[in-house]
């Protein structure tokens, strides 16, 4: 069966080649003149040429050396075995200017304060070929669950835990760390000529990658390590309650069952832990859930405290210019612990999260991989709008970033990825997004991940359906074309209500219920139900910790979010949301266009623009070039994006997780087979002349009939291309 040509394929279908899709394979990209599509003059010329970035007066947003907002389209990349010098200009031209570098620094042999020397080779080459380019660096050194490092070599052992946890509060563990950063951020760059502490390509060191005391792994904390945690725990109760004997009578036998973590010994100045679980209910009586407060504050503050003392240890000892972001993750209910967790960065100047968008993906790989037999469900994000990864409560006065993220395989619908990122990043003032991850030096092709089964790697973002939709979209967004809104909800939360785990007035994760577990609010907040989760696509929502409840507040959401009609419209009036039809629209003087399903959304009209689609899904943005209105631009970018799969991609209807899904038959193989447009734009630009298609590179490869009528100009998008340029 050949795929539609109005659009995808029903479930089951083969996916071969056809007149209802067309092969992706782009020529080398040798970057030759006359490309009509190369963002690189976004950049500065050399990263950092006018200083470290900064933040600005608030605290909440970056600035440039020389003061200018920075705005960062960004990814993940570990592309280090390849032509860096090449590989920065690639993703550079499609218009990113941030990479972070998730590495590993950890001792490949005995000695726990020496470093992996491959690994921070890689680092400094990637920093000075990125640099060239005017690409700034985020530099993330360790993550636990890759640490090479066993307690053998002299830290505690934590029972088998694989390190979870361990580096907030094992002091032998803390010193090798800062032994790693001396040794990479200190000693001089061989390929630039100055260390990393003093270059301002590197923009930001992220200190942990997702770890968190407030997560379930430290449940599974044992041995050595869990005395010690319990001996801080002690020692913060004492302080707290100026004795352990004060202490026990404030709890008064309150205290973790033997099955968990009991009895206390206070003799010996250890102070049991409650499991993870615990701190997730209200149960029990007032005294089992103070000390559960109690315990909350000692985790969160202990996190702080490690996070500030490596901000100071990286300032003021190895004289760091960078920003410092302490961690990333999330905790076992981000209902009623998200928000410690946040207020545990504030030691440092940045905040971030890692935050995807995908379905349900059962396999025996499915961590890293999509294999044959594997069953997913395939959702576009339109029709669930409070999955979108940028629905973010921001900590006021700290810019905000997301450090991993993307519309993961096995997910068709990705097209609408860099709309919506562009879109809400710029209504929102989220600071950086990350796509989540490239290892090729250019395009990826499907192919084979593990070299024995038709397979393909699930993290990865180099494909036509995400980085060949980033070059209008970012454009868009690091252009300011789309104005950041006034803050919607702003909620000021006491210290001792986070550590009561109370209910917020508003929370990120997806099954929130604004008026769930009432008992659990602040009395004194002045907001006294739970506010709209679809805030977030209204506009900012951000926090304040250690405020005053009394001066929460949020808009009257009732004018911007139909419920009826299932459809949301930010508060600057550019972006409208129909969640019902499974559609987003965005109207702005020099960018407009829509993502969705447009074959039932019918015509899409705009204040310029006119957009009419056949395809059953699609992404089309409308974006000027030169930074004029599109009315009258001189230069104008229309990108299309539709789906792809491998060719011979083939699937069957199946059961996942007692919902309608697929159970791929047979992943298939190079080159990506992309479903062809079928768009037809008009734009009310009289002065437009030319159309031309451009291949993937941006090179000119076809001339377009552009028609004229009544002052507007009209043409059909070519089905086999990304992207035309009008002039």
């Amino acid at each position: 069966m050949l795929a539609a040509l109005a659009g995808w394929p029903a479930r089951g279908a083969d996916i071969i080649q056809g007149e209802g899709t067309w092969d992706f394979q782009p020529p080398r990209d040798e970057f030759a003149p006359g490309s009509l599509l190369d963002l690189r003059g976004l950049n500065e010329k050399v990263a950092g040429v006018h200083g470290f970035v900064r933040r600005s007066a608030d605290g909440g947003d970056f600035l440039l050396g020389d003061g200018r907002p920075a705005r960062f389209w960004a990814v993940n990349d570990n592309s280090f075995d390849k032509d860096l010098a090449r590989h920065a200009r690639f993703l550079a031209k499609r218009g990113i200017n941030m990479v972070r570098f998730h590495c590993n620094i950890t001792p490949s042999g005995n000695d726990l304060l020496a470093i992996d020397p491959t690994d921070r080779d890689r680092l400094w080459k990637g920093v000075a070929a990125m640099k060239k380019e005017g690409i700034y660096v985020t530099y993330s050194p360790y993550w636990a669950g890759a640490s090479r490092t066993k307690p053998a070599m002299g830290y505690l052992d934590d029972g088998g835990n694989h390190n979870w946890g361990l580096l907030f509060f094992d002091p032998k563990l803390q010193a090798a760390y800062k032994s790693w950063l001396k040794q990479v951020l200190t000693e001089k760059n061989p390929y630039t000529g100055v260390a990393l502490a003093q270059d301002p390509a590197l923009a930001v060191i992220q200190i942990q990658n997702e770890d968190s005391l407030l997560f379930w792994t430290t449940q599974g904390i044992k041995g050595e390590a869990r005395k010690e945690l319990r001996r801080q725990f002690g020692a913060f109760a004492a302080k707290k309650y100026t004795s352990l004997e004060n202490a026990r009578k404030a709890w008064q036998g309150a205290a973790p069952s033997a099955d968990q973590d009991g009895p206390d010994e206070f003799a010996s100045g250890e102070a049991a832990l409650f499991i993870v679980w615990e701190l997730t209910q209200h149960r029990g009586n007032a005294r089992q859930q103070q000390r559960c407060a109690d315990q909350m504050q000692f985790l969160t503050e202990t996190m702080r405290h490690f996070n500030g003392m490596i901000g100071d240890y990286l300032k003021n000892e190895l004289g760091c210019k960078q920003l410092v972001n302490a961690g990333n993750w999330r905790t076992a209910d981000n209902v009623t612990m998200l928000d410690a967790e946040r207020w545990s960065y504030t030691g440092n100047e940045v905040a971030a999260v890692n935050r995807y968008y995908n379905g349900v993906h059962e396999g025996a790989n499915n961590g890293w991989a999509i294999c044959n037999g594997d069953r997913f469900t395939d959702d576009s994000v339109l029709l669930r709008p409070r999955e979108l990864p940028l629905a973010l409560k921001q900590v006021a006065g700290f810019p905000m970033m997301i450090t991993e993220s993307s519309w993961v395989p096995p997910l068709s619908y990705q097209s609408e990825g860099p709309f919506l990122v562009a879109a809400y990043q710029s209504l929102t003032g989220v600071d950086a997004y990350f796509w989540f991850a490239t290892g090729e030096e250019g395009w990826r092709q499907p192919g084979s991940a593990n070299g024995f089964m038709p397979s393909e790697g699930k993290w990865v973002c180099a494909t036509p359906m995400l980085m060949g939709q980033w070059p209008a979209a970012a454009l868009m967004y690091r252009l300011g074309y789309i104005r950041q809104g006034k803050p919607v909800v702003s909620e000021q939360r006491p210290l001792a209500d986070l550590w009561q785990r109370g209910m917020p007035v508003i929370a990120e994760d997806a099954g929130y219920d604004p008026n769930r577990d009432q008992a659990n609010r602040s009395k004194e907040s002045n907001v006294k139900e739970g506010v709209n989760p679809l805030a977030f696509l209204v506009g900012p929502v951000v926090a304040k910790y250690g405020g005053d409840e009394t001066q929460n507040w949020a808009v009257d959401l009732t004018q911007f979010i139909d419920t009826q009609h299932k459809t949301i419209r930010s508060e600057t009036g550019e972006i409208t949301w129909n969640y019902g039809q499974g559609s987003c629209k965005l109207d702005t003087p020099k960018a407009q266009g829509v993502t969705g399903f447009l074959k039932a959304a019918g015509v899409c009209r705009f204040t310029d623009v006119e957009i009419r689609s056949a395809n059953d899904y699609a992404t089309v943005l409308v974006v000027a070039m030169d930074n004029q209105p599109l009315k009258n631009s001189g230069k104008i970018l229309v990108q299309v994006g539709t789906t792809e799969r491998p060719l011979g991609w083939k699937t069957k209807p199946a059961s996942v997780s007692g919902r309608a899904g697929e159970e791929v038959v047979s992943f298939g193989h190079a080159p990506w087979m992309i479903v062809r447009a079928d768009v037809e734009i008009t734009i009310a630009n009289p002065a437009l002349k030319t159309a031309r298609a451009l291949d993937a590179n941006g090179m000119p490869v076809q001339a377009i009939s552009l028609k004229s009528l009544a002052g507007r100009k009209t043409f059909k998008f070519p089905p086999q291309a990304l992207y035309v340029v009008l002039q």
